[in-house]
């Protein structure tokens, strides 16, 4: 794709929320930190565009340093804060250069100031939040703008009418987080980080950021692929339009427009389309421009892929997962998204790639982003590096109040959910897919997880396909297993793969196996309670077993597996069966040999 960001994003202002003070920022604590939390600048935190698929012209980075206070959440807006935080990185982390705990009856609380350029004087301006942990409350010089419920998706205000007249502006956001003390999306946060479970993460955890809009916005956009057809739909959603507004969609290819139509819900025709893949990541220029009487009111940039996810049945009647039409193994790693500096929030945009990029170089083509949610840029990153992705919905619970049934259907009992919890997730979900349905790296939905808050599956399946019915559909990755409208059966098994359970009228895959154990003295989290399914203590050993495992799964795709996730990309925390440290500093196993085994893996479905 044509890297068309430096010249639509023409006005990067980064304001230092220090201006007139010196800077006494460190990070906390004496955990292990990524060579690039080692070197961060917090006058410079995470300065790129944070919404990659969605581009316009002007912002402001509001990332850097912010007062904050700890303080219980009954109490009104402190007078006087406890010192400062670096934004985007929650309160609990090292690069928080906080490093502490909020309470469930506590609140957080954001504090600073910042200016706006002459030039936006006409412009309504919008404030824009890329994720912050749980419920968000915003003020803008003194007077509420809006609140926001649920850690894992944008959300923006309009503050124009909120605005003082003075040149310098207040900006306060009070956070409250009840973490694993309620029914609300959490992943793997525990207030008692143990074993699986990891630190908690409260605030604000991406980029906060403003940019000038008009009364009419480009929201969101969706394009999806028919490969059959050659032809490309979109629908884009703007607020703030009236009858009459013109929107015209086009799509580019080498700076040239090839196919462009009238209308917010368009087919766009792609004579001899370059498909994405893996192996050729090719991706299209999207404009979409929205007229008023001749008058461009919103113009944003984007891109879009010739992509297309399905299920095909081969000849001896297995129904395998394919890509643009073609049988794929899809073999990747599971993948927790957590920095030990930065915790939810990698510490630069170059780490964030890294992750992607090694697994790639590993040899795989597929990630499973377990129960989190990551910024846009990740999803860009796979966009562009060729990387599929299967997307977990956070869970709301662990499996300790239902029953979990992990090896045959019908044998487990749903977590008591509460309805508004129900309803919370449904909201959230829906707000998970809406924002990353975008992306064409990812090609399944998983809402559920061994059983960790599992509820009415079938009629999540349902909202989940109704909300986009493009991707298939993980319903529930380990158990609970009952027959519904998914599509995939996802059998977990440790530390090597298994099929005690198969069914021909689904796409069967091995969701989680391996967490083969490798700890490294000066890379680890804590000294003791470190653990993986299996330990080793040379490379050797492990990879000798990762190539043993590799072939049993070989077998096992002979037998109708179309799919298959290792455990895991990285340490994290108390777990020491990643490929790589939690620290990023050492490779464990070697790359090329790993490569080798993966591609045989990967080969045998079509062999």
């Amino acid at each position: 794709m044509k890297k068309l960001l430096p010249i639509f994003a023409t006005l990067f202002l980064l304001l230092s929320c220090a201006e007139n003070e010196t800077i006494t920022w460190k990070p906390a604590g004496d955990k292990i930190m990524t060579e690039w939390g080692e070197n961060i600048d917090p006058n410079n935190v995470l300065p790129e565009y944070p919404r990659p698929q969605l581009v316009r012209g002007e912002w402001i980075n509001l990332n850097g340093l912010w007062d904050y206070a700890i303080k219980p959440a009954n109490e009104e807006m402190p007078e006087i804060f406890d010192g400062k935080i670096l934004v985007p990185f929650a309160v609990e982390s090292a690069l928080s250069g906080v490093g502490k705990s909020v309470g469930v009856d506590d609140a957080l609380w954001y504090s600073r100031e910042f200016k706006l350029p002459k030039e936006w004087k006409n412009s309504r301006i919008r404030l824009n939040f890329g994720a912050v942990d749980w419920k968000a409350e915003v003020y803008v010089d003194d007077k509420f703008v809006g609140e926001h419920k649920g850690g894992y998706a944008p959300f923006a205000f309009d503050i124009t009418d909120s605005l003082s007249k003075k040149k310098t502006h207040k900006l306060v956001v009070k956070v409250t987080d009840g973490t694993d003390s309620a029914f609300q999306p959490r992943g793997k946060q525990v207030a008692n980080p143990n074993g699986i479970w990891y630190t908690a993460v409260t605030g604000i955890w991406q980029t906060v950021w403003m940019e000038p809009v008009n009364e009419v916005v480009v929201e969101s956009y969706s394009a999806k692929a028919d490969i059959e057809k050659s032809i490309l739909n979109v629908r884009a959603i703007a607020r703030g339009a009236k009858v009459g507004d013109d929107c015209l969609i086009e799509l580019i290819e080498n700076g040239e427009v090839i196919s462009s139509a009238n209308g917010a819900d368009v087919i766009l025709n792609v004579e001899n389309p370059k498909l994405w893949s893996p192996d050729s990541p090719y991706l299209y220029d999207l404009r979409i421009t929205i007229y008023r009487n001749g008058e461009i009111l919103d113009q944003v940039m984007g891109y879009a892929a010739m992509r297309e996810i399905s299920v095909v049945v081969d000849k001896k009647g297995y129904k395998r997962m394919a890509l643009n039409g073609e049988p794929l193994f899809q073999y990747g790693t599971l993948d927790q998204g957590w920095w030990p500096d930065g915790l939810y929030t990698a510490p630069t945009d170059e780490a964030l790639k890294f992750d992607i990029e090694k697994t790639k170089e590993f040899g795989f083509n597929m990630i499973r982003k377990h129960v989190k949610v990551e910024p846009a840029r990740w999803y860009w990153h796979c966009d562009h590096i060729g990387m599929l992705v299967w997307q977990d919905m956070p869970n709301i619970h662990d499996n300790s109040l239902g029953k979990w049934g992990r090896r045959h259907y019908d044998e487990g009992i749903d977590t008591p959910v509460p309805n508004e919890w129900k309803d919370n997730y449904c909201r959230e979900w829906k707000e998970i897919i809406q924002t990353n349905e975008v992306f064409p790296s990812i090609v399944m939905w998983v809402p559920f997880n061994e059983a960790w808050g599992q509820f009415n599956t079938e009629e999540i399946v349902q909202y989940t396909k109704f909300l986009d019915d493009s991707r298939l559909v993980n319903y529930a990755s380990g158990g609970n297993f009952v027959r519904c409208s998914g599509d995939v059966l996802d059998l977990h098994n440790y530390p090597n793969p298994a099929m005690y359970l198969f069914d021909i009228d689904y796409v069967n895959v091995m969701g989680e196996y391996g967490g083969i154990g490798f700890p490294l003295e000066g890379h680890l989290w804590q000294t003791d309670k470190n653990w993986g399914y299996i330990q080793y203590k040379n490379a050797d050993e492990v990879a000798d077993t990762y190539e043993e495992y590799a072939n049993e799964l070989i077998g096992f795709v002979k037998k109708g597996f179309s799919g298959a996730i290792y455990t895991q990309t990285t340490d994290v925390e108390g777990e020491v069966n990643g490929l790589m440290t939690y620290d990023r500093k050492v490779i464990k196993l070697d790359v090329d040999r790993i490569k080798a085994i993966n591609s045989k893996v990967i080969a045998s479905m079509t062999e």
